[in-house]
């Protein structure tokens, strides 16, 4: 049986990869972006099976009114990619209190209008599969990614809380957290040069070189392999909460994770004290 999807920042990159991937096999799609100039191709190719919406996530209200078209147009929803976003690069002292507050308001708190824009029709189905674009950024923090990784933890935390909320309403949830996949110029993406950075402080040049050289050897994955991997997630009658996609970052993410273990067993005996 076909899907009705609901996509944010389809216009590119991964969004852009699952609108056509979801278009190809017969699905039906909500396309929504912040310009849908460029989905003018894909509603030459497919016609009524794709509804180009044009929308900023920051703002509430157009949310709630493009998910309620999308509902009356194609009569249901069935998959909620929340996948609007971008990366503010700086160190936490370099960071201004809007650049801060941006981050949060298109990464944070735009998935959160579409949840909530899309939870009363869902639970009204019975039926439903929110999938959260998170990264492995929301997994571990590096230098230079606390507004972003900041944000991206909140996505964890809140669609973490969500799954439990929603799950006897017949609702799914995933949380996707891709490593470094080749959207634009087909090598994987620099963070130093994504049109979102912080005024540099000399400080922290050495972070700057470092981050550089750490993305050039991350191996780029392809967005088209993403999708068809979208495909089978939201096609699995058993879905996992949390999935990687892509390659590179799980060994670290296994370091990461045995190190905290050991950190809060090696202060146990702190930890006791505390309680009195």
């Amino acid at each position: 049986m076909s899907k009705v999807w609901f996509v944010t920042g389809s216009s590119r990159g991964l969004g852009r990869n699952f609108v056509e991937a979801a278009l190809s096999r017969g699905d039906e799609v909500a396309a929504a972006a912040r310009s849908t100039a460029s989905l003018d191709e894909l509603v030459d190719t497919y016609g009524g099976a794709v509804l180009p919406l044009e929308l900023d996530v920051t703002d509430r209200d157009a949310v709630f009114a493009s998910v309620l078209r999308a509902k009356e147009h194609f009569g249901r929803l069935d998959v909620v990619v929340n996948n609007a976003g971008y990366a503010q690069v700086g160190a936490v002292e370099e960071l201004t209190e809007q650049q801060l507050r941006d981050q949060l308001e298109t990464n944070l708190f735009g998935a959160m209008w579409v949840i909530q824009a899309a939870l009363p029709h869902l639970r009204e189905q019975g039926a439903g599969h929110i999938i959260q674009l998170s990264s492995a950024a929301g997994l571990v923090a590096m230098p230079l990614s606390g507004a972003y990784s900041a944000s991206k933890w909140a996505l964890e935390a809140l669609n973490e809380s969500l799954a439990q909320e929603v799950a006897d309403f017949g609702i799914k949830v995933t949380v996707i957290e891709p490593g470094g996949f080749a959207t634009r110029s087909g090598k994987n993406p620099d963070p130093l040069n994504n049109g979102h950075l912080a005024e540099p402080n000399p400080a922290y040049d050495s972070f700057r070189e470092r981050i550089a050289a750490f993305a050039g050897k991350q191996p780029a994955g392809d967005p088209a392999a993403a999708a068809q991997a979208l495909l089978e997630i939201v096609d699995s009658d058993n879905p996992p909460l949390r999935v990687l996609f892509g390659l590179g970052f799980y060994p670290m993410l296994q370091q990461v994770y045995a190190d905290r273990l050991k950190t809060w067993a090696d202060w146990q005996d702190l930890s006791a004290r505390a309680h009195g």
